[in-house]
């Protein structure tokens, strides 16, 4: 982003204005630093950092960085990744954009100083904050990429932005700890779309197969269909279950999980959305 080519305008989410920076390009960047301020509006700085001394944050950074910066240090990103976590592990915007060469982060100092971040993690960072916040951003960032009028009104497929890099760390999780080098290939996509399933049953209740069968003249799949609200809850739906397949979880403990988190969610948006309540699958059972 090149500071003479910056188009700048304002979100507004529950009374606070967040900056969005673009280059009219695709790549819109949002400001942590006004998103930092829900939680602490005195001292933003440190809820940034604190949010990137996670692991899972690290991790999230530098898949984000894999996918989309040809120049990404990934020798020292390793070192910084096996260090994070750890009780003395310290990271900061700038020393995360200098180490690894990232562009998905950028800092601005002097008398306005800031860190800005693309959307894509933008998003991320204000689901760790609150998903309820996360959703009054999302809608009113949606609102202005619809508006004819604005300097950074784009086309913005929002399942694709939402679900992609959740999407990777997902498969990637079921590459590395369900799927064995000798299963066939078909047997392989059967077991992504059996995990696509857990997902599907833990937010809607039903299967693919088994929303298609009660909609056979709908198009599309279960998703092209999810409320905005369910789509955000699946995006993080995807970053738990490959935490959970990780730890081992089998799928009936994991489908349980899953449930649970999907309510807790939906009720924190609840109120503003008016969204029917989600079923608890283990009463199911």
């Amino acid at each position: 982003m090149k500071e003479e080519k910056v188009l700048k305008a304002k979100l507004s989410a529950k009374g606070m204005q967040i900056s969005v920076v673009s280059d009219g390009s695709y790549d819109d960047y949002i400001s942590l630093t006004d998103i930092a301020k829900y939680k602490n509006p005195e001292y933003p700085g440190y809820v940034i950092q604190n949010w990137m001394r996670n692991r899972s944050t690290i991790e999230f950074l530098g898949l984000w960085e894999q996918l989309n910066n040809p120049d990404f240090n990934y020798l020292e990103f390793e070192a910084i990744k096996n260090d994070s976590g750890s009780n003395a592990f310290v990271m900061t915007p700038k020393k995360w954009v200098t180490d690894i060469h990232a562009i998905g982060v950028v800092t601005k100092q002097g008398r306005y100083a800031a860190t800005y971040a693309h959307k894509d993690i933008a998003f991320e960072f204000a689901s760790w904050i609150s998903p309820e916040f996360k959703l009054y951003i999302i809608t009113d960032y949606q609102r202005l990429k619809a508006d004819e009028n604005s300097r950074l009104s784009l086309n913005w497929n929002m399942n694709r932005e939402i679900s992609k890099i959740n999407y990777r760390i997902h498969t990637d999780a079921i590459k590395e700890h369900l799927i064995v080098p000798e299963l066939p290939k078909q047997y392989q996509s059967f077991t992504y779309a059996t995990e696509a399933d857990v997902l599907n049953v833990a937010m809607f209740g039903k299967t693919a197969k088994q929303w298609r069968d009660a909609n056979p003249r709908l198009g599309g799949n279960i998703r092209d269909h999810a409320t905005l609200q369910q789509l955000i809850i699946l995006s993080n739906m995807e970053s738990f279950n490959a935490e959970l397949i990780k730890r081992g979880l089998n799928r009936e403990d994991r489908l349980v999980e899953l449930n649970r988190m999907a309510r807790k969610q939906m009720q924190s948006l609840i109120d503003s959305a008016g969204i029917k309540r989600l079923t608890d699958v283990s009463k199911e059972k």
